[in-house]
């Protein structure tokens, strides 16, 4: 079984969904099929059909979600010693040699990706290039737009 990194504020994230899914939503579920029962006839019942449904759903996601969490390799980056070198987890300071615009990205798991909260994927293309360097480093690597080159400014341990 592989393991998949997780930062872990990723992990506390999935973990308080999974607690949302037990303790407030299946409850709230199991409720609406028991009222949709006393309506009678099942077969017919589109609320019971559709209580049903959502508690596929959800049971799909708690399944899905203690997967995730089982398999996870939880890395927690604030704990280690900052050298530098940016690593998973890191959040790394970078600035476009073309444009000089500089953007601040954290490297997180898969599942936590997220471009609009500047969180980017360890197997995204920019973070397999900045993954092992050092801060001052320039970095190049491939967007469909061309090649683009990055110099890393700071890398933080948060």
């Amino acid at each position: 079984m592989n393991r998949v990194p997780m930062t872990a504020q990723g992990a506390e994230k999935l973990r308080e969904e999974l607690k949302e899914l037990k303790q407030v939503i299946r409850p709230q579920i199991v409720k609406a099929i028991a009222e949709a029962r006393e309506h009678g006839d099942l077969k017919e019942n589109a609320e019971y059909h559709a209580a049903r449904e959502q508690q596929g759903f959800a049971e799909g996601r708690i399944q899905e979600i203690e997967s995730k969490l089982g398999n996870a390799q939880i890395i927690d980056v604030s704990s280690m010693t900052n050298d530098g070198k940016v690593i998973f987890g890191a959040t790394v300071l970078v600035m476009n040699l073309d444009t000089e615009e500089e953007t601040r990205y954290q490297i997180v798991g898969e599942d936590e990706s997220d471009i609009k909260a500047n969180k980017i994927s360890v197997t995204a293309p920019i973070a397999r290039a900045l993954i092992g360097k050092c801060e001052g480093d320039v970095v190049e690597f491939s967007t469909p737009g061309g090649e683009v080159e990055f110099e890393i400014s700071e890398v933080q341990y948060i």
